[in-house]
């Protein structure tokens, strides 16, 4: 088990597709960084706000110039962490910013190809049952 900090930070994307000449605006959060911290409480909570007043997202760094300082409305929550309204030359996003510890790592971990002798056994055989999904364990 890890007991590593990090502050996460999330930004608001935006993607227009079209489908039979109608237009979709879609929204959704992605994790943009994850930076680790050493140190206490305060220190973490320092960090997470010092992201929260300087991160520009990387949909406005492509319309940023040197020396601009985009508007920022900057909330805390009552959970400790940021919700951000950023700003610049007509454009706009939020990003969102929490410390979260990191409980659990796992290493991707491909099966090896299967072998001739597999293949034409599986063709023969038909597929494998499908795995069933995951749910919570029964309860005593």
């Amino acid at each position: 088990m890890c007991a590593d900090w990090y502050v996460l930070i999330e930004e608001d994307i935006r993607e227009t597709r079209h489908l039979e000449a109608v237009e979709f605006r879609l929204h959704h959060w992605k994790l943009a960084a994850a930076h680790r911290v050493r140190g206490d409480e305060e220190r973490i909570a320092a960090v997470a706000e010092d992201a929260a007043l300087h991160y520009l997202p990387t949909t406005l760094a492509r319309h940023a110039k040197p020396g601009d300082q985009p508007a920022r409305h900057a909330f805390l929550a009552q959970d400790g962490s940021w919700v951000v309204l950023v700003g610049l030359r007509g454009h706009q996003c939020h990003i969102r910013v929490s410390t979260a510890r990191l409980m659990h790592v796992r290493e991707e971990k491909e099966t090896p190809p299967r072998t001739l002798k597999e293949m034409l056994r599986g063709a023969w055989e038909g597929p494998p049952p499908p795995e069933r999904p995951w749910s919570p364990p029964a309860e005593n």
